[in-house]
Protein backbone atom coordinates (compact mmCIF):
# COMPACT_ATOMS: atom_id res chain seq x y z
CA UNK A 1 0.00 0.00 0.00
CA UNK A 2 1.33 3.29 -0.96
CA UNK A 3 2.17 5.97 1.41
CA UNK A 4 -0.56 8.56 0.24
CA UNK A 5 -3.37 5.71 0.38
CA UNK A 6 -1.56 4.82 3.92
CA UNK A 7 -2.38 8.57 4.94
CA UNK A 8 -6.26 8.39 3.66
CA UNK A 9 -6.82 5.33 5.33
CA UNK A 10 -5.01 6.30 8.73
CA UNK A 11 -7.10 9.88 8.38
CA UNK A 12 -10.30 8.33 7.91
CA UNK A 13 -9.73 6.29 10.83
CA UNK A 14 -8.60 8.89 12.71
CA UNK A 15 -11.81 11.40 11.75
CA UNK A 16 -14.51 8.56 11.72
CA UNK A 17 -13.07 6.01 14.66
CA UNK A 18 -11.17 2.84 13.34
CA UNK A 19 -14.12 0.62 14.64
CA UNK A 20 -16.70 2.67 11.86
CA UNK A 21 -13.89 2.19 8.78
CA UNK A 22 -13.56 -1.29 6.69
CA UNK A 23 -11.02 -1.53 3.90
CA UNK A 24 -11.91 -3.11 0.97
CA UNK A 25 -9.22 -4.31 -1.54
CA UNK A 26 -8.44 -5.50 -4.95
CA UNK A 27 -4.98 -6.84 -5.04
CA UNK A 28 -4.86 -9.30 -7.91
CA UNK A 29 -2.65 -11.62 -5.24
CA UNK A 30 -2.67 -12.93 -2.19
CA UNK A 31 0.25 -12.25 -0.86
CA UNK A 32 0.09 -8.50 -2.55
CA UNK A 33 -3.45 -8.61 -0.25
CA UNK A 34 -2.31 -9.66 2.92
CA UNK A 35 0.29 -6.99 2.76
CA UNK A 36 -1.83 -4.17 2.71
CA UNK A 37 -4.52 -5.76 4.84
CA UNK A 38 -1.31 -6.10 7.35
CA UNK A 39 -0.71 -2.36 7.20
CA UNK A 40 -4.22 -1.54 8.10
CA UNK A 41 -4.54 -3.09 10.60
CA UNK A 42 -1.15 -4.81 12.52
CA UNK A 43 0.94 -1.36 11.15
CA UNK A 44 3.14 -1.13 7.96
CA UNK A 45 5.66 -4.12 7.90
CA UNK A 46 8.29 -2.47 6.14
CA UNK A 47 8.02 0.89 8.48
CA UNK A 48 8.26 3.09 5.85
CA UNK A 49 5.06 5.18 5.66
CA UNK A 50 2.11 6.53 8.31
CA UNK A 51 1.21 3.63 9.63
CA UNK A 52 4.47 1.92 10.41
CA UNK A 53 3.84 0.98 13.89
CA UNK A 54 0.12 1.89 14.10
CA UNK A 55 -1.78 -0.96 14.75
CA UNK A 56 -5.22 0.55 13.74
CA UNK A 57 -7.10 -3.05 13.38
CA UNK A 58 -9.13 -2.20 11.32
CA UNK A 59 -12.04 -4.51 9.10
CA UNK A 60 -10.20 -5.58 6.04
CA UNK A 61 -11.98 -7.34 3.23
CA UNK A 62 -10.85 -8.27 -0.96
CA UNK A 63 -13.89 -7.22 -3.50
CA UNK A 64 -13.57 -11.09 -4.42
CA UNK A 65 -14.23 -12.55 -0.62
CA UNK A 66 -17.69 -14.47 -0.39
CA UNK A 67 -18.63 -11.66 2.23
CA UNK A 68 -18.23 -8.77 -0.06
CA UNK A 69 -19.68 -9.87 -3.14
CA UNK A 70 -23.20 -10.17 -1.34
CA UNK A 71 -22.90 -6.46 -0.63
CA UNK A 72 -23.14 -5.86 -4.41
CA UNK A 73 -25.54 -5.60 -7.48
CA UNK A 74 -24.79 -8.59 -9.35
CA UNK A 75 -24.78 -6.83 -12.51
CA UNK A 76 -22.36 -4.33 -11.25
CA UNK A 77 -20.35 -6.65 -9.88
CA UNK A 78 -20.31 -9.01 -13.00
CA UNK A 79 -19.43 -5.90 -14.76
CA UNK A 80 -16.60 -4.61 -12.85
CA UNK A 81 -14.94 -7.57 -10.93
CA UNK A 82 -16.42 -10.93 -12.77
CA UNK A 83 -13.76 -10.89 -15.72
CA UNK A 84 -10.79 -10.82 -12.96
CA UNK A 85 -12.52 -12.98 -10.58
CA UNK A 86 -12.22 -16.02 -13.37
CA UNK A 87 -8.25 -15.57 -13.55
CA UNK A 88 -7.51 -14.92 -9.88
CA UNK A 89 -6.70 -17.50 -7.06
CA UNK A 90 -9.99 -16.16 -5.23
CA UNK A 91 -9.48 -18.96 -2.26
CA UNK A 92 -5.78 -18.17 -1.81
CA UNK A 93 -6.90 -14.74 -1.43
CA UNK A 94 -9.86 -15.22 1.26
CA UNK A 95 -7.47 -17.51 3.17
CA UNK A 96 -4.90 -14.59 3.37
CA UNK A 97 -7.80 -12.20 4.30
CA UNK A 98 -8.85 -14.28 6.96
CA UNK A 99 -5.74 -15.19 8.50
CA UNK A 100 -4.94 -11.60 8.77
CA UNK A 101 -8.42 -10.66 10.24
CA UNK A 102 -8.10 -13.65 12.78
CA UNK A 103 -4.45 -12.29 13.82
CA UNK A 104 -4.96 -8.13 13.72
CA UNK A 105 -8.37 -6.96 13.39
CA UNK A 106 -10.06 -5.07 16.35
CA UNK A 107 -13.33 -4.34 15.06
CA UNK A 108 -15.52 -7.31 13.06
Amino acid sequence: MDLENQNRVKDAADKFGAENVVVLLGAAEAEAAGLAAETVTAGDPTFAGPLAGVGLGLSVFHVTEEEMKEQFDEAVYDEQVGMMEMVLDCDEIAEEMADIRSEFCKYL
